[in-house]
């Protein structure tokens, strides 16, 4: 319990000026009155566009309630942290897209390619909240990073962190959407921020660029057909009709960002460690495919990656190699990196391996 009651604005103010200090971007307040949100995650439970993800499903409404799941909370502080690596080109947008057209490259989600967001924002606002303690005593609180069933965006839009784009992720107009969100839950009034006017106007970019037509019309996303759902989330094999629209994506996907205007504004991290790791942002699809499993743990250590196993990389990869055939016909090195991996004990990657060789038989003939 509080000894005292602060002064609500000042400390509003001062959590500010210490989020910065711990390298966030950017931190605002909101209440928790998301009502406006339910509707549009029942409809969007019920069509079942949210896959094998279910946890999604099983906690309910509480996931639009934050004083359900944590009792006594009035308020949640919203951070942002931007994730582009410090050394990251003027025209880096222009690079990711190249390697799209590379059909030897392995082009892995740039927030995954260096050390897992999940810890570096969790210890960050556990720092912040425990200096917030010793500043005015014990108080409720729940630090949140993408780890439980709490609605970031929607609350992160009503502290006025941005707006949600046609594509459903937050965008800023000072840092376009290459950032993380994380989250504080507290029983403290904290006066609220307002929240930010949308910007997107006409444009229809990222529901153009989207290589499986995942977003089905501004704000509506098809999870299950969302190359970072099927790469990342799904656990089973990758629906055969929907492998050649993946193309050389490995772990993710960035497409409706890079071709966003607003991102020309993404800004760059101030942390080390979202700088690249184990030269993911220019490796081949052959030299990763390559990675025994002792491997694959001992490089990923660390990453999100690590997270979907030696199994499910292989399984990713193979559908990357096997959509090289499109324009790598005969590839003598990508068939004998796949041939390698035939015997392999998992049935799941044999699939996606005989799949692959059996791309690159057709485009042979």
């Amino acid at each position: 319990m509080l000894s005292s009651q602060p002064d609500l604005p000042a400390l509003a103010r001062a959590i500010k000026q210490w989020g910065v200090r711990l390298g966030f971007a950017d931190l605002r307040i909101a209440d928790v009155d998301l009502t406006h949100a339910e509707a549009g995650l029942q409809e969007w439970l019920a069509q079942g566009r949210h896959g094998e993800m279910d946890y999604m499903a099983s906690h309910g409404l509480k996931r639009a309630r934050p004083a359900e799941l944590v009792p006594g909370t009035v308020r949640v502080i919203s951070a942002r942290m931007d994730y582009l690596p410090a050394a990251t080109a003027p025209d880096w947008r222009e690079h990711e897209t190249r390697r799209l057209r590379d059909p030897n490259a392995a082009v892995v989600s740039i927030y995954a390619r260096g050390r897992d967001y999940h810890k570096v924002l969790r210890s960050r606002l556990q720092q912040l909240a425990e200096r917030i303690q010793a500043e005015i005593g014990v108080f409720g609180y729940r630090v949140f990073t993408d780890s439980a069933p709490v609605m970031e965006l929607p609350l992160a839009e009503k502290a006025g962190m941005g707006w949600r784009g046609k594509h459903t992720l937050l965008l800023n107009r000072e840092a376009g959407s290459m950032f993380f969100l994380g989250e504080i839950l507290v029983d403290l009034p904290l006066p609220v921020d307002q929240p930010a006017s949308a910007h997107c106007g006409q444009c229809q970019a990222c529901i153009e660029v989207c290589p499986t037509q995942a977003i089905l019309g501004p704000g509506k996303l098809d999870a299950r057909r969302c190359i970072s759902y099927l790469t990342i989330e799904l656990k089973s094999s990758i629906p055969p009709e929907l492998r050649p629209l993946i193309g050389n994506r490995v772990y993710g996907c960035d497409d409706c960002q890079t071709v966003c205007p607003w991102n020309k504004f993404a800004q760059r991290a101030s942390v080390p460690d979202f700088e690249e790791r184990n030269g993911l942002g220019s490796a081949s699809m052959i030299d990763l495919f390559a990675w025994s499993e002792e491997e694959f743990n001992r490089r990923l250590e660390g990453s999100p990656i690590r997270r979907i196993g030696h199994e499910r990389w292989l399984r990713n990869l193979a559908v990357g190699l096997g959509n090289a055939a499109d324009k790598a016909r005969g590839d003598a090195a990508i068939v004998a990196s796949l041939q390698a991996r035939l015997a392999h004990p998992s049935a799941l990657v044999r699939e996606h391996v005989e799949w692959a060789l059996a791309r690159h038989a057709a485009a042979a003939r």
